[in-house]
């Protein structure tokens, strides 16, 4: 399959050419996020997003620019979103000596806060059992059990290029689930 093939059919919700541009440019978008993390886990967890971005707007792709150059746009736009969240909660005070301190604001839950997350919980628990039993284990093994896609693949016994797209597919019927009980 040809690359401009591969991203026509992608537009018309082919998920082979998903399956052809992921296993494609997955060492292209990783390997760029990893020279700027520099930890694995968190470069797959950008990677993860960019993918799952980029096939969700790929219809606002423009075929005049390489596919490679905008996945990694869209990567490094996330990224530097998670760094901006990040530095938000910090701040930055100056004393009259000028010498910086940085003072971590509080972001201890509150007792109501643990109520509502416990409640949160239960709920996203009840969502993720509305999904297929494979889905519910790669979720499971992902954001629960903290694994990597490699831990992942081994513990499943399968190829990590599908537990990336088990897990793209698994996060995207999860979000259907939870906006539709919302």
């Amino acid at each position: 399959m040809e690359i401009e093939e591969a991203i026509k059919r992608a537009k018309m919700n082919d998920q082979k050419a998903f399956n052809y541009l992921l296993d494609l440019y997955w060492d292209d978008v990783y390997g760029f996020q990893l020279k700027r993390i520099q930890n694995e886990n968190d470069a797959e967890d950008v990677t993860i997003r960019a993918f799952s971005k980029a096939f969700d707007k790929i219809d606002t792709f423009d075929e005049s620019y390489k596919f490679k150059t905008w996945l990694i746009a869209i990567s490094k736009n996330i990224h530097i979103d998670l760094l901006r969240k990040e530095k938000k909660s910090i701040t930055h005070i100056i004393t009259k000596d000028n010498k910086g301190i940085f003072q971590v604001l509080d972001e201890s839950p509150t007792p109501e806060d643990k109520l509502i997350t416990e409640q949160h919980l239960a709920k996203l628990l009840r969502d993720i059992k509305k999904l297929k039993p494979d889905y519910q284990k790669v979720i499971n093994l992902r954001f629960f059990q903290e694994l990597t896609y490699k831990e992942i693949s081994n513990e499943l016994n399968e190829p990590i290029n599908n537990i990336k797209v088990k897990l793209l597919r698994a996060k995207k019927l999860l979000a259907n689930i939870i906006s539709e009980s919302s």
